[in-house]
């Protein structure tokens, strides 16, 4: 490896024989190197010398120049012709007694100044920005298109640990889960309209349920596209799908959605309901948002979903179509939300009055508000939240709803959930729910469970 005496020296050759040429790219890429192995964390200092060298290398140029701006750079000089080009350009100042000062010292920040300039003048400066993007940050100089050449794939994470007792009728004992998982995200910049993400999950049952204590599982749960198709935007293959809110579904799904506009938005989707064991989906939805107030309408109809659900006593064959209204008002830390849905679920292409004998006088439609105050954002340390919700939803209005409570696997429930959550430090978030809710064919059947998690993101 090269020292940095013997690649200043090039450097300078490099200047004494044609200083106003462009330098090969190989060239570049060598200074570049260079300077960020002799970069430090903290307050080290670099002389001006080398400074010249690397904007020089770099295509720093003018196309004019006064002769001779500082008084300690004779005509003779090795770096006469740069020095006066970067002058002329704006990279570089003297002092204030019209010297260059050649071997003086600069720090991290004064070095960050001349990066900036160099940036506003078209140099190509990008690992130097990348060195330099804290006290650029503190000078007002945006890299975000910078970083998303320089990491056009990123990888983030996130840890979660659960624990949730649960009592009630609905388990034939006390009982609780306890697990850990853990998701790793991977996004890539396809081009400037296009990426990619993946996601693979892990889950590991600590203790719980006699069915799923010590099970552990792996899948590569997301795979997906976004990008635009001339003023639509669109999205394309495994992802999680948020219907109506998440009070229809919240979860994976193996489809596409196309939506169009800001303000006003038409929304169009169609997949497979992966995590209901199949069933093919399609629907529409129209939102707007008018000031602190957002109003949404559509419709989803799922065909064939694949349930067997022995305390209803039907599987394959079930269809259900649920139309919903929705509002939400956002009032300084204050949000209410609002929403009512239509069922119309059939099995075999019939009404379940009359196919199933336990289902007669069900419920059709359902509601359900929620009240949040503030809430636990990840970056900032001791940010905190309330969350409340109230649900009264028969059988028919969800297919995987987002709530944690118990849902009695689509028979309906009535029931309330009241939670908190709190950032303890940055990227650990702690939450605590409560949920208490009942069978709507059978209300003698209940539910009792507190959910807490601890959340790592990184």
């Amino acid at each position: 490896m090269q020292t940095a005496k013997s690649m200043v020296e090039e450097t300078r050759q490099l200047l004494l024989k044609d200083a106003a040429s462009r330098v090969s790219k190989p060239r570049r890429r060598s200074v570049a190197e260079f300077f960020k192995c002799i970069f430090l964390k903290e307050e080290i200092k670099m002389k001006k010398s080398l400074v010249l060298a690397m904007a020089m290398a770099l295509g720093v140029t003018a196309s004019a120049y006064a002769a001779n701006p500082f008084s300690d750079v004779p005509a003779g000089h090795w770096a006469y012709d740069s020095i006066n080009k970067l002058a002329a350009a704006g990279v570089i100042e003297g002092y204030g007694d019209s010297t260059f000062g050649g071997d003086k010292l600069m720090t991290r920040y004064e070095m960050a100044q001349i990066v900036a300039k160099a940036m506003a003048k078209g140099a190509n400066v990008d690992k130097l920005a990348a060195e330099f993007a804290d006290e650029l940050d503190n000078l007002g100089v945006r890299v975000a298109n910078l970083e998303k050449k320089a990491d056009n794939v990123k990888v983030t994470g996130e840890l979660r640990y659960k624990y949730m007792s649960k009592k009630g009728d609905a388990n034939e004992n006390a009982t609780f889960e306890n697990d850990l998982r853990s998701r790793i995200w991977v996004t890539g910049q396809i081009n400037d309209d296009w990426s990619y993400t993946g996601m693979i999950e892990n889950t590991q049952d600590f203790y719980g349920e006699s069915a799923n204590k010590g099970d552990e599982d792996t899948s590569f749960a997301r795979a997906y596209v976004e990008g635009k198709i001339g003023g639509l935007n669109v999205t394309a293959g495994r992802y999680n799908a948020f219907l109506a809110n998440g009070n229809i579904y919240d979860d994976k799904v193996d489809g596409a959605e196309v939506s169009y506009g800001d303000k006003v938005k038409v929304t169009g989707f169609a997949g497979k309901a992966t995590e209901v064991d199949g069933g093919n989906y399609a629907g529409g939805e129209l939102a707007g948002a008018f000031g602190n107030l957002n109003l949404a309408a559509g419709y989803v109809n799922y065909k064939d979903l694949a349930q067997d659900n022995t305390d209803l006593g039907y599987g394959k064959g079930l269809d259900d179509a649920i139309w919903y209204v929705g509002a939400d008002y956002t009032m300084g830390d204050v949000n209410l939300s609002a929403m009512y849905l239509k069922g119309d679920a059939s099995f075999q292409d019939k009404d379940l009055d009359a196919t199933i004998d336990n289902v007669k006088g069900y419920d059709d439609d359902g509601w359900t508000v929620g009240l949040t105050y503030k809430g636990a954002e990840a970056s900032e340390v001791g940010s905190w939240g309330l969350f409340a919700n109230y649900y009264d939803l028969g059988l028919g209005t969800y297919i995987a709803h987002t709530t944690d409570a118990n849902t009695f696997d689509g028979a309906g429930f009535k029931g309330y959930g009241v939670g908190a959550n709190y950032t303890f430090a940055k990227n650990i978030v702690g939450t605590v729910a409560y949920y208490d809710t009942e069978n709507k064919l059978n209300s003698k059947v209940d539910d009792q469970r507190v959910w807490a998690d601890l959340t790592f993101t990184f």
